[in-house]
């Protein structure tokens, strides 16, 4: 019996398997045309340009970094590449991730752990890394709710948690052209690695 298709063709040419995949095959460039191309939210956000996964990624960095000053590169780019596994993977609300079960969790981590491999990132993050994270992962979500989900503050504080006003208003977000945030995502990633010895 021949065996399902488990892998995906990337653009640069590297084959992704997606049940057993390997930081060999995994390119920032892949990371960032995906994550540019897919829409956070379900798409159902205001504007003329989808919300993707590629700009929430360089909010969350952001975020994390104003939280923690100072925190070296490495914990920046592990910040910055959070939801990675969503350039193949899509975004799912976390009503859908509960619904479809534990799988999707086992997907998204094995193939996080190949990109933190293959950017010289631990496998598994230590634990107040990947709480901090979180938080600003957090914040995103409710300044995304506010500004472009059509979320009422007080719906937002209900389901995210309210972030300390001064940061709430000092971050505003501005819808892009997938290819202009893939541009900026791309950049930000090679400064990051730029930094870390």
């Amino acid at each position: 019996m021949k065996q399902p298709r488990a892998w995906q063709r990337m653009l640069s040419g590297r084959r992704l398997d997606l049940l057993d995949p390997t930081p060999v095959d995994v390119e920032i460039e892949d990371i960032a045309h995906g994550l540019a191309f897919v829409a956070r939210w379900n798409g159902q956000t205001r504007g003329d340009w989808p919300y993707s996964v590629a700009e929430h990624s360089l909010l969350v960095e952001d975020i994390f970094s104003r939280l923690n000053p100072g925190t070296s590169a490495r914990w920046r780019l592990a910040a910055l590449l959070h939801d990675a596994p969503e350039y193949v993977i899509g975004d799912m609300i976390s009503p859908v991730k509960a619904a479809v079960g534990p799988e999707y969790g086992a997907l998204d981590e094995r193939l996080q752990v190949a990109v933190h491999v293959r950017f010289g990132l631990p496998a598994t993050l230590p634990a107040s890394i990947k709480k901090e994270i979180k938080r600003a992962d957090r914040i995103s979500a409710w300044i995304e709710a506010v500004q472009i989900a059509g979320f009422s503050e007080a719906e937002a504080d209900r389901f995210f948690g309210r972030p300390a006003a001064d940061l709430a208003r000092s971050l505003k977000i501005r819808l892009r052209p997938p290819a202009e945030v893939r541009a900026d995502f791309t950049e930000r990633h090679r400064e990051l690695m730029s930094q870390i010895p």
